[in-house]
């Protein structure tokens, strides 16, 4: 006996509806991937970091952040310590690093005011671990190479030192650790003689930080009897 041959229209129907089904659960897939995504990206949070500077620098006049210095040093203890939120999984740190310079406007016109900086500083963990290091490079010639002016100086004025130059920095932090520590390692300058000078005495501020935030993802709520 023949086995009957199921007709070129009804096959190609079949097919079709296969294929649609297929269709509909890889959109089905899409649709759940991307909504779980956007409940990813809504538990995270981006909030400002609980710095504790050890060297406040000052108060920007201008874009009103608070400036702290990074100061040399081995001792994560004694750095700018940045106490981390609850969270579940890395967070990322983020931070604007800026180099100092000592501003003089008769240096400025007799030709004499220029710098080139080159500040590298680690972010550590309390237990003394290296996560990263961040450099930033600035160069100074006239007035409108500093970032901002830094209030609270002599009589109510600016301060000399002022931070210049601004190199964004983000860096991953790993899950388990409470709390890191920024700490000073070397400051490469070249004056308007030309002749380079390194410094890495402990204690010394050779860059700032400003605008320290954290992006983390909270740790899940606890469950109710």
């Amino acid at each position: 006996m023949k086995a009957r041959r199921m007709p070129r229209t009804a096959l190609c129907r079949r097919v079709l509806l296969v294929c649609a089904g297929v269709a509909g659960l890889s959109a089905t897939a899409a649709v759940e991937g991307h909504a779980q995504a956007r409940r990813q990206a809504a538990r995270t949070q981006v909030a400002p970091a609980d710095l504790d500077c050890r060297a406040v620098l000052g108060l920007g006049v201008t874009t009103r952040r608070t400036f702290c210095d990074v100061l040399t040093g081995r001792d994560p203890a004694e750095g700018a310590i940045v106490k981390l939120p609850p969270h579940r999984g890395p967070l990322t740190l983020r931070f604007d690093l800026h180099n100092r310079h000592t501003y003089s406007e008769d240096e400025v016109k007799a030709h004499r005011g220029y710098g080139l900086y080159t500040a590298t500083i680690g972010v550590l963990t309390l237990d003394n671990t290296l996560i990263a290091r961040a450099v930033v490079q600035s160069e100074f010639r006239r007035r409108e190479d500093l970032l901002d002016r830094v209030g609270g100086g002599a009589g109510g004025g600016v301060k000399a030192v002022a931070p210049i130059g601004r190199e964004p920095i983000a860096m991953t932090i790993p899950a388990e650790y409470e709390a890191v520590s920024f700490l000073g390692e070397m400051l490469e300058e070249i004056r308007a003689d030309g002749r380079p000078t390194t410094y890495t005495a402990a204690g010394r501020p050779i860059a700032v930080i400003s605008n320290v935030e954290v992006e983390y993802t909270p740790p899940p709520a606890p469950r109710r009897r």
